[in-house]
Parts: structure tokens; sequence; C-alpha cells
């Protein structure tokens, strides 16, 4: 998307969020609306994950990651964004998704400025309450991640998601049985689950701009 940075930073922050209207369109068919009372009644873990803007050659990217295979992770080896578990430490959980970027991708979290708050979401195969900000950087950054946890950094044009197909793609997840569910190809990688669904609102924010 090539618009100056100033408008598109400033339309993004006072855009409206789709919610969870956006985030079901690529959510899993399992994948329901819980109220808070109900999501809370789960005794959840409580988690925070970034969507990081930098310019590069003139257009806008962020970077997603793909997780080193570990059998202790439910999610090892998939395709998610910068985030993880928040600490005792954390004063909120814009503190947790900046740290967790700083800790995962090595981008520095002074350089990162916090744009908007998405909406949260929950995960029901892993009991995570999810929140999600949308943050950018004024300069395109050097990534230095942490092997243990990130086995590639994906750097992804934000076009990508200004154009997402609504319906979107199916596939089936790999010794599932036939389980299918709705995602976004990026040079043959599967983006499906909460990431996914995090980047439908995105594409709603988009188009609200």
């Amino acid at each position: 998307m090539k618009i100056s940075a100033e408008i598109l930073l400033q339309q993004l922050q006072d855009a409206e969020l789709g919610g969870f209207e956006a985030q079901k369109i690529y959510a899993p068919p399992y994948r329901s609306l819980l109220s808070d009372e109900e999501i809370l009644a789960r005794n959840p873990k409580y988690a925070a994950v970034n969507i990081l803007l930098y310019p590069k050659n003139g257009n806008w990217y962020f970077p997603l990651i793909h997780r080193t295979h570990n059998e202790n992770d439910r999610h090892s080896g998939q395709i998610s964004l910068p985030g993880g578990k928040k600490d005792d430490t954390d004063e909120d959980f814009s503190d947790t998704a900046l740290r967790e970027t700083w800790e995962e991708i090595g981008v520095e979290i002074p350089q990162i400025k916090i744009l908007k708050e998405l909406s949260p979401i929950y995960i029901p195969p892993s009991n995570f309450f999810v929140y999600a900000f949308l943050s950018y950087l004024e300069e395109t950054p050097v990534f230095k991640f942490q092997e243990a946890e990130v086995q590639e950094v994906l750097e992804v044009p934000l076009s990508l998601i200004y154009h997402l197909p609504n319906p979107p793609e199916i596939t089936e997840l790999p010794k599932s049985k036939g389980y299918k569910v709705p995602f976004i190809d990026f040079n043959d990688h599967k983006i499906w689950g909460a990431t996914s669904m995090i980047l439908s609102e995105l594409n709603q924010l988009l188009k609200n701009v």
C-alpha cells in the first residue's frame, strides 16, 4: 500500500475495529463467540501478540514468525505473530507484546510505537486469552531472532492483508483426519487459527481507513 506514513498511521489509529465479526471470517469451524464471563470461567492463561508495521522499499511490511518445532508447544511449527504469555513483571498487555517482540525477533522496545489495540481473541485448544496490538517502526528493522523459539522471520507485505480473499481459501490440517480450516497463503506458508483471525480484523481495519 503506497500511502504516506503519517496518513496511514493516523487513519489506522482512527479506524473502527471489526471485532469478532471480522475475526470469524477466518475462524476455524468450531470457533464461536464466548462471553467474557464464559471465558473467565475457564480460568484462561493470558498472552499478547504484536503486528509490527515497518517501511521497506517504499511499502509497508510486518513480520510473522515460523515457530521452531517443539513437542511441548501446541503451536509448534506454526506461523504466528510475535508474542507470548504475559509475565508477572509486565505492567500490562502492551508490555507483554513489546517484550515478546524484543525477545523473539530482536526489535528494541524503545523503537516500537503502539498505534492501536485490536480486539482480544480466545483460543479454546490452548485456553489462552490473547490481546493483540498494532504498532509501527519508523525505519526498516534488522531482525535477530531467538532460534530456540523462531525458525524463520517472514516479512509480509501489508498489501497481502488488504487483498485477503473473502470467502477465504480452505485447507486440510496435517494429521487431522480431514479437519479443514480457512487460511492465508504466503509463499507456501499456511497461516491459520488465531493468527489468521487477527489478520482478518486487520483487513477490515484497512478497509475502514
